[in-house]
């Protein structure tokens, strides 16, 4: 749903990083089911390693130091076309996906139209 946009993000590295895992916000506008209001991505790569407390996520799909920034982005860029829609960051974003798709791309539409410009 991103197509012809130009999306920036800011990556950012914690002090104890390759251990623990950079953060990734997008600084333009968002509408995705998991970027939350502030543009903060939620994908399980981004957690920090270890189990999950909510059970959610399998300890080997969380943050490893055999991750590179391209991993991440490659896995970013997954995101943006095919959303889990299971694990929300974005709650209003991910019940107009599955509900309301139509909805749902227009805004998205309308969002990569502005980011273009």
């Amino acid at each position: 749903m991103s197509e012809g946009g130009f999306f920036k993000a800011l990556m950012t590295f914690p002090l104890d990083y390759p251990l623990m895992p950079p953060k990734l916000k997008f600084t333009t506008d968002m509408y995705h089911p998991n970027v939350y209001a502030n543009g903060e991505v939620c994908i399980s790569i981004l957690h920090p390693p270890g189990e999950d407390k909510y059970g959610y996520e399998q300890a080997s799909e969380r943050w490893s130091p055999v991750h590179t920034v391209e991993t991440i982005l490659i896995s970013v860029i997954s995101m943006l076309s095919s959303p889990n829609d299971e694990s929300p960051a974005n709650v209003e974003a991910a019940k107009e996906w599955r509900d309301n798709y139509s909805s749902y791309k227009k805004k998205v539409l309308r969002l990569t139209r502005r980011s273009a410009e």
